[in-house]
């Protein structure tokens, strides 16, 4: 009884004390809101030198967007990639194939809020496609790898039909519903032409937003894009820059330059990444991911855990990472 007791007083202290921690962490982590959302103060950061002279006052922040763009992915900083980028942007190291339509729309919007009061200068890696690229023109300064894989302008949408199975396994689906399109995408049937052609148009309306914004940003003054970029097809970062896609090539090495030298900062400038500390609800987070039959606890930290969602928008290249 007295080692039962012994334990149940440790475990109170246990759960006494991360309470008071993660008090502690919000009383700290806590703003006032601002008036403008891009310039609204970030919580406490660890600093992590990249490069650069580290006494000197003036600092480039890099922000690192790898992976699909999601509300639904954790970020590092807050509690999305999106949240993310709102907290600090200079220099925007991309490597994504896309993602879902409003976080894109989100973070090309933060950056042209953010440029407006100092350069934001965006590498595009490896991939820089489809909502990658609809981000990254938010940039001040665009720099892309010879070899990146950028482009695919356009917005996809995808559904499942089940109804020939449905019909072997000898299962129906009942449906009631107030109008004829309530039930639009409906897996367990096929769509009608009416149906087909409002999702046609839904798309159609989203792509033209979609290239309206590269055409402004990229000064098109014929009001179109160039080559047959509308088709949604992929280019390479050296076509992308004769396509006036992006300003320049090169490496990350020659992104930082150009950030430098259009921040007017010294050469040898301190380029930083913010890391957020540790916050127990990170953990928590953590561990309350799904669990297996056998009650294993599986930790996904990448974005391969993703899946496409029926009935959901995306400015996503699906030939750029694999389904599984």
């Amino acid at each position: 009884m007295g080692r039962s007791r012994f334990f149940l007083v440790i475990g109170l202290i246990l759960l006494g004390s991360s309470l008071a921690a993660n008090l502690l962490f919000l009383a700290r982590d806590h703003r006032p809101f601002s008036k403008k959302p891009h310039l609204q103060p970030a919580p406490l950061f660890d600093e992590e030198l990249v490069e650069g002279d580290d006494t000197q006052k003036k600092r480039i922040a890099k922000i690192d967007l790898f992976g699909l763009i999601s509300q639904e992915v954790p970020g590092e900083m807050g509690s999305s990639v999106v949240d993310d980028l709102i907290l600090h942007a200079l220099l925007i190291h991309i490597d994504s194939p896309g993602g879902e339509v409003t976080a894109s729309d989100n973070l090309y919007r933060e950056l042209t809020l953010t440029r407006e009061d100092k350069p934001v200068i965006v590498y595009m890696d490896s991939v820089a496609a489809s909502g990658g690229y609809y981000t990254a023109v938010g940039g001040s300064h665009l720099v892309a790898h010879e070899l990146c894989v950028t482009g695919s302008i356009g917005v996809i949408l995808q559904t499942l039909n089940f109804e020939g199975l449905s019909k072997i396994l000898g299962v129906s689906s009942l449906t009631f519903k107030s109008g004829s399109l309530k039930d639009l995408l409906n897996p367990a049937r096929p769509a009608t032409d009416q149906e087909k052609k409002l999702v046609q148009d839904m798309i159609l309306e989203t792509f033209d937003r979609f290239s309206s914004i590269v055409i402004r940003e990229r000064n098109f003054t014929d009001g179109k894009l160039p080559g047959d970029l509308a088709d949604g097809r992929i280019v390479s970062g050296q076509k992308a820059l004769e396509l006036k896609l992006v300003d320049a090539t090169g490496y990350l090495d020659d992104a930082i330059a150009d950030a430098r030298q259009i921040a007017k900062l010294p050469e040898n400038a301190p380029v930083v990444r913010y890391v957020a500390p540790f916050h127990w609800s990170r953990l928590f987070r953590f561990l309350g991911q799904k669990s297996d039959s056998q009650g294993k606890v599986q930790v996904s930290l990448l974005p391969d855990s993703f899946r496409l969602q029926a009935g959901k928008l995306y400015y996503l290249s699906t030939h750029l990472f694999s389904r599984r």
